[in-house]
């Protein structure tokens, strides 16, 4: 009877989390018809001709018209639109014009770059603000907490590619111990053998340890230019969270009943001050995801944020359609996993 009791509770759990992600997907739904709306409408805005430029300089009208024709731009802007919304449903975002290839082709192929890149700066600034935000908090007003401050302050207020500059200047140029910022990988190294795209981790499983090396030293001054700049959100918020959790009376009555410091401070006081930092990582990461694009162009780094720069300025219009798409679905799709790990650290969230 008791076994069946707690098969009930499971299938019951089961179901409510499928539920749960359910409702998250139905609700993302009008956000995503926005998206493809708002930026089917901004493309069309962008200044220049594509039809000109793909014609070349020395075309005449009547060859700019007949690349026109061909682009489909001589139709209306509603033709337009609903050629592109049958498209989509079946899985065409169309071919860029500047790599000749289908847009789902390059986006797959350099999105993996912009992954790994973005997720190494998320990992740097955590590593580094979660600590710093504790020791902050503990110690508030300390010297501790001013240099807290500091490096928030100075994360924030230094532009990316600012920050990536300097650091080619210092650590390439001046000091000689970092590697040209010419991509992933020098001129003289091959990609290794694809199986995720992420070259650290393509290199571990083919085994080639020195292109492990190679593809690591590329990304340590990209990956740290972006985290010098999710430093200060996540310093903060980490700081603020785990004074306010300090506070708390159930705290307090921890200390009261003798239990240790540490596990004061990270079984009760952190976990609890877990949800606003792991919210603010997925904000972060969703915004350096999208907006590494300085990043990319310092460090020449092939991400799909260079690539949607490269579309921009020739008016390719397929390729930044599928970016702004790629980038919104990502963005729900890591809302619904935060959302998922709120159920797990804290169970009264899903009610």
């Amino acid at each position: 009877m008791r076994e069946l009791e707690i098969h009930n509770i499971i299938q019951m759990s089961k179901h409510s989390t499928l539920q749960f992600i359910l409702k998250r997907l139905l609700s993302a739904i009008p956000s995503v018809i926005g998206v493809i709306i708002v930026s089917f409408i901004m493309t069309r805005m962008l200044p220049g001709d594509p039809a000109a430029f793909f014609a070349g300089a020395s075309a005449t009208p009547e060859a700019i018209a007949q690349v026109r024709e061909t682009l489909g731009l001589d139709k209306s802007g509603f033709e337009q639109f609903f050629i592109y919304i049958s498209n989509l449903v079946r899985g065409d975002l169309g071919t860029s014009l500047t790599t000749g290839q289908t847009v789902i082709y390059d986006l797959i192929t350099r999105l993996p770059a912009s992954l790994e890149l973005t997720l190494a700066g998320v990992f740097f600034a955590f590593i580094i603000a979660i600590p710093l935000g504790i020791l902050a908090a503990l110690k508030p007003n300390s010297w501790l907490d001013h240099l807290s401050r500091f490096i928030s302050t100075a994360g924030v207020s230094l532009p990316t590619f600012f920050t990536g500059l300097l650091l080619v200047y210092i650590f390439y140029f001046l000091l000689g111990i970092a590697p040209a910022p010419v991509g992933r990988l020098d001129l003289l190294s091959s990609p290794p053998q694809h199986f995720t795209g992420f070259y650290l981790i393509d290199s571990l499983v083919s085994r080639n340890f020195p292109l492990f090396i190679i593809a690591f030293q590329h990304l340590i001054l990209p990956a740290i230019t972006l985290g010098i700049f999710a430093l200060a959100p996540l310093a903060r918020v980490t700081r603020a969270s785990m004074i306010s959790i300090l506070a708390s009376d159930f705290i307090r009555m921890a200390k009261s009943h003798g239990l240790s410091p540490v596990k004061i401070l990270f079984t009760y006081a952190f976990r609890n001050a877990l949800l606003p930092i792991i919210t603010t990582i997925g904000v972060v990461f969703s915004f350096l995801l999208g907006a590494n694009i300085l990043v990319e162009k310092v460090f020449a780094w092939p991400g799909v944020g260079s690539y949607a720069v490269e579309a921009l300025i020739t008016s390719d219009y397929t390729p930044v359609q599928g970016f702004v798409l790629t980038m919104a679905f990502l963005y729900i799709f890591l809302n619904l996993a935060i959302d998922i790990l709120y159920g797990i650290i804290d169970p009264r969230a899903n009610i």
